[in-house]
């Protein structure tokens, strides 16, 4: 009987062992990451993912969290002075070049294109979407693909719904005849309307979500549509950290919506 080659076996039992350990590790990292993100601790967050990402190169998921934890700090950020907003738009940037690695390392990825699609969203809207007509292009073909691709579960593709039919809404801010000349024609109302409507049907009992539906509807002059939104943003549970915001902007909306009724 032969005996086993121990110089062959045992570094080959080191390396799955090593390799074992090195997966449980990312995968506790990246859980001690979304436990901060839930706490609303975005800055830890983003070290304990940044954190990962310097121990494991090249995690397509990783990226994209990332990203969203340098869009959450940039939301917080004042842009009072130059320099603030150099700091804010540094931060967006950032968010925009982790999403555009999560594309690369993962392209038949919901999320990734999500997340660039949120990115380039931010950016369009700091720099004001009239003068970031690339980004804006960026947006919506970021979540056409995303939405195509179909897969992240329901919330990925309700957020993919429901950042579309945002910039649906936002682009049609300026007259079709002036905005057709920018690439931007495709802005349309009736497809924010049923992008946003997809996003409440995927993801119900979400605030953002309704109050969205509702000014889009507003802007259509269906106030009583509106209304109902509005209402059901009261209804939902706290869930997202701007919650306490949006609920107070629906509140100021449903009685202009009220007066709109009482015509």
């Amino acid at each position: 009987m032969k005996l086993l080659n121990t110089n062959i076996i045992f570094p080959l039992i080191i390396t799955v062992l090593i390799s074992s350990v090195n997966a449980q590790t990312l995968e506790e990292l990246i859980q001690k990451g979304d436990y901060y993100y839930l706490e609303f601790n975005h800055q830890r967050a983003l070290e304990t993912y940044l954190l990962a990402d310097s121990l494991y190169l090249g995690n397509w998921e990783l990226m994209w969290k990332i990203s969203r934890a340098n869009v959450d700090l940039a939301e917080k950020m004042p842009q009072e002075t130059g320099e603030e907003e150099d700091v804010k738009k540094t931060a967006f940037e950032k968010a925009l070049f982790y999403a555009d690695s999560s594309v690369k390392l993962a392209p038949d990825e919901a999320g990734a294109y999500l997340r660039r699609a949120i990115a380039n969203g931010k950016i369009a809207l700091f720099e004001g979407i009239f003068s970031a007509i690339g980004s804006v292009n960026d947006v919506r073909e970021d979540s056409e693909r995303a939405i195509e691709l179909g897969n992240g579960g329901n919330y990925t593709q309700a957020l993919a719904h429901y950042i579309l039919g945002r910039a649906h809404y936002n682009v049609t801010e300026k007259p079709y005849l002036l905005r057709l000349p920018l690439g931007l024609g495709w802005g349309d109302m009736e497809d924010s309307i049923r992008e946003l409507e997809m996003a409440v049907k995927l993801r119900p009992n979400f605030r953002m979500f309704y109050l969205a539906l509702a000014k889009s509807y507003i802007k259509e002059n269906e106030f009583a549509k509106a209304k109902e939104n509005l209402l059901l943003v009261e209804e939902a549970q706290f869930v997202a950290e701007d919650d306490e915001k949006v609920l107070e902007e629906a509140k100021e909306l449903l009685m202009k919506v009220d007066e709109e009724l009482q015509l």
